[in-house]
């Protein structure tokens, strides 16, 4: 069902690379893409989701984003819509069920290709539920890796934060 034509995916890509495109104009190029694999096919409905969530339309990105998870989404892209998902719930003032849906994530994804793009995320939920100590943590953890020095002292500073020794 995630079969895709050859290039589909690059017309795509070019869409949203093209920053010429307005809003609108980005959303009815990704339409008239997504027609081509038809109404239900689970990429399709991601990318319109996608470009919905980019123009700031979350109300309409929210059930795309639920019908593309429930039509069954690659692993890749179903990390991605998830991620995307609970960042628009959170935008729309729901700010626990993103927390929930992002822990999982979260937990799901730590080691792999998106784990600092859930640990971002979970983050800003954390910081929206009102616990920006555990978002703080997170988000050091995630950075810790990447630092050219004093990785070690940064992920001990991250635990302590959520002790409360720091």
């Amino acid at each position: 069902m995630t079969e895709l034509p050859d290039d589909w995916q690059d017309r795509v890509d070019a869409v949203w690379a093209d920053d010429g495109l307005d809003d609108t104009a980005r959303i009815a190029a990704i339409d008239k893409l997504a027609v081509e694999l038809g109404p239900r096919h689970p990429v399709a409905l991601f990318e319109r989701a996608g470009a919905r969530d980019s123009a700031g339309l979350e109300r309409e990105a929210e059930p795309l984003y639920r019908a593309a998870l429930d039509a069954g989404l690659d692993p890749r892209r179903r990390t991605r819509s998830v991620i995307q998902l609970a960042s628009t719930i959170r935008n729309l003032g729901r700010a626990d069920e993103a927390l929930r849906m992002l822990r999982d994530e979260y937990d799901a994804t730590r080691g792999g290709e998106f784990a600092d793009e859930a640990a971002a995320f979970y983050a800003l939920a954390l910081v929206s539920s009102g616990d920006a100590l555990r978002a703080a943590s997170i988000a050091l953890t995630a950075l810790a890796p990447h630092l050219t020095r004093y990785t070690r002292s940064v992920t001990g500073y991250a635990g302590e934060l959520i002790d409360g020794r720091a």
